[in-house]
């Protein structure tokens, strides 16, 4: 079995999760795992399917028809890494300001954190007005990562942009 990483993007209308399920069933191919959202009126995910090797190439060529509906890329996917990962969860809560995952992911990154899903939002601040961000991070920590480092950098990040970040 191959793995393939599909992501579609369109505007928004019923039928486009039908229209994608449809092709994949139809070329023998197994709907795994998916994020799927409607985000100002455009409907966009990533959906992880597997099919047999000698059925990539017609699934392919099939979603390529949804040319129109949907714009869809096809990757295919890697073998997990073998090198053993911690899981951690980031959680962020502050007043939204331009830059804030940019500077977080720029920590993430320097301690060679693996981003496995990352969830951010904007919404009125109850009582202070304004906006508030939020964001949870899930990632992946090398084994021989520094976590004293990690935490020092996301207490400094915390100070300089004037959010909450809990590590878990």
């Amino acid at each position: 079995m191959t793995t393939l990483i599909l992501t579609v993007a369109g505007s928004d209308r019923p039928g486009l999760v039908a229209a994608v399920a449809d092709i994949v069933d139809a070329h023998g191919g197994n709907w795994e795992s998916s994020q799927l959202a409607e985000l100002a009126g455009v409907f966009a995910g990533v959906i992880q399917v597997s099919v047999a090797s000698e059925r990539e190439a017609d699934l392919q060529s099939a979603l390529r028809g949804l040319d129109g509906l949907l714009t869809v890329s096809v990757h295919t996917g890697a073998d997990a890494a073998s090198a053993p990962e911690r899981p951690i969860t980031l959680q962020v809560l502050g007043n939204d300001r331009p830059g804030i995952v940019r500077e977080v992911s720029a920590v993430l990154r320097a301690h060679e954190l693996s981003i496995q899903d990352m969830i951010t939002q904007t919404r009125d601040a109850a009582m202070a007005g304004g906006r508030l961000f939020e964001a949870t991070v899930a990632a992946t920590v090398p084994a021989s990562a520094d976590l004293g480092a990690l935490r020092a950098d996301l207490e400094r990040l915390t100070a300089e942009l004037q959010v909450d970040i809990t590590l878990e």
